[in-house]
Order: structure tokens, then C-alpha cells, then sequence
């Protein structure tokens, strides 16, 4: 009984899973805005290594999803908001260490976006929260790939290879080469939403007063660059067959 609960809220949170990022980025700059400074402590120098350990954990997050992305099996590990879909179990490359690669790296980055806020409370709290979402996430995603695949088949991957938490070992080489235009056809939205939030939580530092920006500003520099090739990845996903069969 309780299991098939777990299964049902992991339904729920599954088909409404898009919007966690975006709740994840307007709490962060609210947060930013109030927080004013960029990590939790008095020293400017300490709170430079938070700014920096938040980026990485947010930046790591990010490339595992990357590198997952663009080894999965077509039909496989999308971004469909309806029901789980699977044309095949994936038991290798990164799903050789960790059954759950995308939402790994779903979770760091969330936690490296919240950190950014400057708030150790709200990197913490979003760290756990989003532990708890995606754990029902996969439980629903795994009651799917039993029925899909058979108990047996999914039972033989899943023995030996952790729930969330990547194994040091047991490395198996992808099955299908890293495919570039499938990584940025489902990663260009998150990773231009991580330049974003960057930009944003220093634009809530500074009050959004813009005659405070800093002399050099490289972020925004960083930040247009993303802005220009996330608008050309969109023009050629509306207007050309660039991404056309792609999942």
C-alpha cells in the first residue's frame, strides 16, 4: 500500500517536474535580493569559495546531464511531461554507476542555483527537497520500467547498481555515441537558465540598481553570449529540420 502511494505522488510530481527549476531560480534571486552578499559569512574571501563552490556544484550537476543526455538511447530519458517513456532500458555509460544520472544532476544543480542565493539555509533545504522529489520520481519511473521491461531484466541492472548515489565502478562503455545535437536540443534551456540565475542573484545583490555593476562585468558578457546561442539553437528548433526525429 504505501509503496503504490510512493508510486502515485511520484506520478503527480513527475508530470509537473518542468516547473522546479523555474520555482528553484525566482526563490533564489528573492532570496539573493535580501541576502545581499554572496555566501553566508563575514569574510569577503570566504564568501568568494561559497560563490565558486556553487558554481561547481551547480556547473557538475549540469554536465552530468550533458554527458547523460547525449549517450542515451533514443526514446529514452526525455522530457515528456505525460507519462514515463522508455524504448529500451538504459544500463549503460553513466547508468552503469547510478540508475538515476539525470535526477543526480537535476539535484546538484538545484542545490548549486540555490546556493548561489548566497543562503546556506535555502541551498540546504532546496539539497533535501529535491532528494525527496525525485526519490518518488524514480520510484514511479522504476514501477514503469518493471512493467516495460519485466521484473527480471530490471532487477539484473538494478542489483548492483546504487539508486542515486554513483558506484566507483563497474564502468560500462555507452552503447551509442555522445550525440550533440540531442544534448542541446534537451540540456539548452538548463544551462541557459544557469546563466541566467547567475546574472540575476548579482543583479538582486546590488539592489537591481544598474549604475552598481561592476566596472568589467564578465558574467553579463558570459550571459549575452548564452543569450545568442540559445535564441540561434531555438531559431533552427522552429524554423529548420535540424532537430527534426529527435527526442
Amino acid at each position: 500500500m504505501y509503496q503504490q502511494e510512493l508510486v502515485r505522488s511520484g506520478e503527480a510530481l513527475f508530470k509537473v517536474r518542468g516547473k522546479y527549476l523555474d520555482i528553484v531560480i525566482v526563490i533564489s534571486v528573492v532570496v539573493a535580493y535580501f541576502q545581499g552578499t554572496l555566501g553566508p559569512f563575514t569574510s569577503d574571501t570566504a564568501n568568494q569559495v561559497w560563490f565558486w563552490a556553487s558554481l561547481g556544484v551547480a556547473f557538475s550537476g549540469a554536465l552530468v546531464r550533458i554527458f547523460t543526455s547525449g549517450h542515451a538511447a533514443l526514446g529514452t530519458s526525455g522530457v515528456t511531461k505525460v507519462a514515463a517513456i522508455a524504448s529500451e532500458l538504459n544500463t549503460t555509460g553513466p547508468y552503469s554507476l547510478v540508475r538515476n544520472p539525470l535526477y543526480l544532476g537535476r539535484i546538484l544543480n538545484f542545490t548549486g542555483i540555490a546556493m548561489l542565493s548566497g543562503s546556506w539555509v535555502y541551498g540546504a533545504l532546496t539539497f533535501l527537497i529535491s532528494i525527496l522529489i525525485y526519490e518518488r520520481i524514480s520510484i514511479y519511473e522504476e514501477e514503469f520500467l518493471y512493467k516495460e521491461f519485466g521484473k527480471e531484466a530490471h532487477a539484473k541492472w538494478a542489483k548492483d547498481v546504487p539508486f542515486l548515489i554513483p558506484r566507483l565502478h563497474g564502468w560500462v562503455k555507452p552503447k551509442y555515441p555522445f550525440w550533440m545535437r540531442r544534448c542541446i536540443y534537451r540540456e539548452e534551456k538548463k544551462i541557459f537558465s544557469l546563466f541566467t540565475v547567475i546574472v540575476l542573484c548579482d543583479l538582486a545583490r546590488r539592489g537591481f540598481d544598474l549604475s552598481q555593476l561592476p566596472e568589467n562585468p564578465v558574467w553579463y558578457y558570459i550571459w549575452a553570449v548564452a543569450l545568442v546561442a540559445f535564441i540561434i539553437s531555438r531559431i533552427l528548433r522552429n524554423f529548420t529540420k535540424t532537430y527534426d526525429g529527435i527526442s
